[in-house]
């Protein structure tokens, strides 16, 4: 698949867990982040082709990470995608106003899912749909 991806959460246990679980569908994880100043630092730095971002990073909004990643990292992020072990629906206004490809929930993250919400993005482009489901 050949497809680079940058993890940004603040659970080390999650970031393990789907780093494993996404090299072993055959994507690439170049890096994590666990910070939003981080995750801007390593996606100028490795230029991903998708960063996952969690919703909740420790209190800070993945959704505002999202719009200064798109804003401050330019295309160097790649096409963002906001994940999050919340139930969509708690943030759908919030995904539709950010500047991310769509939403994926952590139990539904994978390969496929990640590929089916790229498929319609050109890459941090305003959202066109919230969930793989709705493509």
């Amino acid at each position: 698949m050949g497809l680079r991806c940058l993890l940004v959460d603040d659970s080390a246990g999650f970031l393990d867990a789907a780093r494993a679980f996404l090299e072993q569908e055959g994507l690439t994880v170049v890096g994590v982040a666990s910070t939003g100043e981080a995750a801007l630092r390593r996606a100028i730095e490795l230029r991903p082709d998708v960063t996952l971002v969690d919703i909740d990073l420790c209190g800070d909004s993945g959704c505002e990470l999202a719009r200064r990643l798109a804003d401050e990292a330019g295309g160097a992020a790649g096409c963002l995608i906001l994940i999050s072990a919340h139930a969509e629906a708690e943030f759908t206004d919030l995904i539709q106003a950010s500047p991310v490809a769509g939403f994926l929930p952590k139990t539904a993250l994978s390969a496929d899912a990640i590929l089916a919400l790229m498929g319609g993005s050109s890459g941090g482009g305003p959202a066109g749909s919230i969930s793989p489901r709705e493509r």
